[in-house]
């Protein structure tokens, strides 16, 4: 008998996942843990690895489709064995689902007499005309929910199918064109602007809206503020030319930055909560995500336990997670239950920055350049030591001033004697 392949949840805050390229062609066998399916998710585009041993007797969803978590994708089965489902299983279920909300409507207006409230049928599906808007069921699920008119918003989906990022747009105010006046994606990409000349319009990816949205949250809704302190990182620059006598390659500052970020948060534990809904999460984990641009967006796998793994470990590790951001190789798991980021922008210059705080996260630590600068030594001379500006972005519902100055002071304090970094 056939097994249904669903659409995996391949990361914590994912809802919807889009088919970007099917590996196995149907009719073809297939191993469990050998790749099956690429989807792009709300984190990173993911290859999803077959659970079952068997032949690929159904595609159920072609590539550029999306569906919410659940939905059936695919179906193996023995050699031979003919498909029992339906093709069009994610669109009949919608539009069973939307037949049902009509009814609902229709009931409604029979019992006020009058032909009535067309934003409860746009909200189901309808148009007004008896044509179906095409949507995923998560976005008709949130249009309902939110008072959105399906058919008045432009899907920025495949096909122009409208997908949970239109609907949070138009709930928000900066989205939804209406249908009859927008012109169609193709006659937009190229436009004469006067003195701009051509202006080509791009549509953003999966991920990058999933970072837009999560961002613009964040900077709405967090009430942030930042700290900034010099390092003299002197005697880590000599650790790391010592290290490099016995390993190659050897860690690098951000991988120093990383443990002495970890082992102070294992001694601040507030810096390593979270807020929620008028409540302070305390995590007994230390799980430090480091950023990575990668694929026009960014991603940020963690490195979990950070505060129980050496310097050598951690080194490792990151190189690791970074080279599979980079080939696009990275897992579910390894971008999943950060409890603090480090972004470091140090390599291309900048001295220091701020950043957004990766929601829900309390903190985020940002990594400015490493260089030698004058400074005062203990005899009162002038001298030149290898130094760097690291901020630290805090949440102020959750980590007051004091709260955050303490966690720096305690980071700059472990580099500046880095010795206990390399136990």
């Amino acid at each position: 008998m056939a097994t249904d392949v669903t659409m995996p949840r391949l990361s914590d805050s994912m809802e919807e996942g889009t088919i970007l390229n099917w590996i196995v062609e149907e009719g073809a066998e297939v191993k469990r843990g050998e790749p099956l399916v690429e989807i792009e998710t709300d984190k990173a585009n993911m290859t999803y690895e077959s659970d079952t041993d068997g032949t690929l007797i159904e595609i159920v969803a072609k590539e550029g489709d999306t569906l919410p978590i659940g939905e059936v994708i695919a179906r193996i089965g023995e050699a031979g064995e003919k498909p029992s489902g339906d093709r069009d299983a994610p669109d009949k279920a919608a539009e069973a689902e939307s037949k049902a909300e009509e009814a609902k409507t229709k009931a409604a207006e029979a019992e006020r007499a009058l032909g009535g409230d067309a934003a409860e049928r746009d909200a189901a599906g309808g148009n007004g005309a008896g044509e179906r808007v095409k949507a995923s069921p998560v976005a008709r699920r949130m249009a309902r929910d939110m008072g959105v008119e399906l058919a008045q918003l432009e899907g920025s989906g495949p096909g122009g199918r409208i997908v949970k990022a239109d609907v949070e747009a138009a709930a928000k105010g900066d989205g939804g064109a209406p249908a009859e006046t927008a012109a169609p994606k193709e006659e937009r990409k190229t436009v004469e602007v006067g003195a701009k000349g051509e202006v080509e319009t791009k549509e953003l990816t999966r991920i990058q809206r999933t970072v837009s949205r999560r961002m613009a949250e964040s900077k709405a809704t967090a009430p942030d503020y930042a700290l900034h302190m010099e390092v003299d990182m002197t005697l880590c620059v000599e650790l790391r030319r010592r290290l490099k006598e016995v390993e190659d390659p050897a860690p690098s500052f951000n991988d120093m930055i990383v443990k002495a970020c970890a082992n102070a948060l294992r001694e601040h534990p507030r810096v390593n909560g979270a807020y929620r809904d008028g409540r302070f999460e305390l995590y007994s984990a230390v799980n430090v995500g480091i950023a990575v641009a990668a694929q026009d967006a960014l991603v940020v796998p963690t490195i979990h336990d950070a505060d129980k793994k050496s310097l050598g470990e951690i080194a490792r590790q990151a190189r690791e997670l970074i080279a599979k951001v980079r080939e696009g190789k990275i897992t579910p798991p390894e971008v999943s239950g950060g409890t603090f980021t480090v972004s470091n922008l140090g390599m291309y210059g900048v001295d220091y920055f701020t950043a957004i705080i990766n929601p829900p996260q309390a903190a985020l630590l940002t990594v400015g350049s490493l260089k030698k600068r004058p400074a005062v030594d203990d005899g009162g001379r002038i001298v030149p030591r290898d130094q760097m500006t690291l901020s630290l972005v805090c949440d102020h519902r959750i980590l007051y001033g004091a709260d955050g100055a303490q966690f720096l002071a305690r980071v700059r304090e472990l580099l500046e004697q880095p010795l206990a970094l390399a136990l």
